[in-house]
């Protein structure tokens, strides 16, 4: 364990240095996609976030906007245009096939790129989740900070028949969770739902739902989930774990333990630590991970 947690203490230095290296040498493709614009979302998303951002804006209108499954707090919404999907799945493959340094999403995905090496977290990641995301999620995941989501992970994953296939049951290191399918052409590969991670059941009960094209699924993060083997072809998705300091500084999200915190770069999986002046950063990572 002692190993582990000193490999994932190196993984941040690691990034940074990928990072730099990257910044300098990388040609990109699409350099129009690294800064988020209107015009990469759709019309249906931005009359959600209008209504979410209107000052009667409650949950059960926002529902009549998006589709949601079960009782389990699944909820599908557009998101981004196809042309913006197609760019932006371009842009990666771009990047795959150069010679940079390349850091893995996580050990579950061998394959994927993670977007803060790549440059694209401050200008697309960043607004997309503090401008579009935080008002949908303020009316859908109130319990969860669904209103101070403050920092993220942002990372693409990449499902072929000769690479990744699925991925195994799992939660996330999130608060909310949003999953967009980017393409390409591929067949199977529903993703499934199973219960809350800290309210296991002695039998569980799964739900298969269909992942589209350019819509993007929110989901909580510690909602147990998984995807299903593809048939043919290649996924790609976009995958963005968003967290709020104000919930996981109380409970961190993985071990269900008050944190013990150590110094990190970044984001440092979403903690901060009040300081002697009252000056709140987000530099600090749970030690258990």
């Amino acid at each position: 364990i002692e190993a582990e947690v000193q490999r994932r203490k190196q993984l941040i230095h690691q990034s940074v240095e990928r990072k730099a290296i990257i910044s300098e040498r990388y040609k990109r493709k699409h350099p129009e996609v690294y800064t988020l614009q209107e015009s990469f979302l759709v019309p249906g998303f931005l009359e959600i976030v209008r209504y979410c951002t209107s000052p009667a804006a409650h949950l059960h209108g926002l529902l009549r906007y998006i589709e949601s499954f079960s009782d389990k707090r699944i909820y599908r919404l557009p998101v981004f245009t196809e042309e913006f999907c197609q760019a932006f799945v371009d842009e990666l493959e771009n990047f795959e096939q150069s010679e940079m340094p390349k850091g893995r999403p996580n050990t579950m995905n061998n394959y994927g790129v993670l977007l803060n090496e790549l440059g694209m977290d401050e200008t697309l990641i960043t607004p997309l989740r503090e401008k579009y995301l935080r008002p949908i999620t303020a009316l859908l995941y109130p319990d969860l900070g669904g209103a101070s989501l403050d920092s993220h992970k942002a990372f693409v994953v990449k499902y072929s028949l000769h690479e990744d296939l699925d991925l195994s049951s799992h939660y996330d290191n999130a608060e909310v969770t949003l999953n967009v399918s980017l393409g390409k052409n591929f067949t199977e590969g529903n993703l499934y739902f199973g219960d809350f991670s800290r309210d296991p059941s002695p039998v569980p009960k799964y739900i298969e739902i269909e992942h589209l094209g350019a819509q993007g699924l929110l989901h909580r993060g510690g909602q147990i989930h998984g995807a299903l083997p593809i048939a043919s072809g290649e996924r790609w998705n976009l995958i963005v774990w968003m967290r709020s300091s104000a919930i996981r500084n109380r409970l961190c999200p993985m071990c269900n333990k008050k944190p013990e915190l150590v110094e990190a770069e970044g984001f440092g999986d979403g903690f901060t630590e009040t300081l002697e002046d009252d000056v709140a950063e987000t530099v600090n990572l749970c030690s258990l991970w």
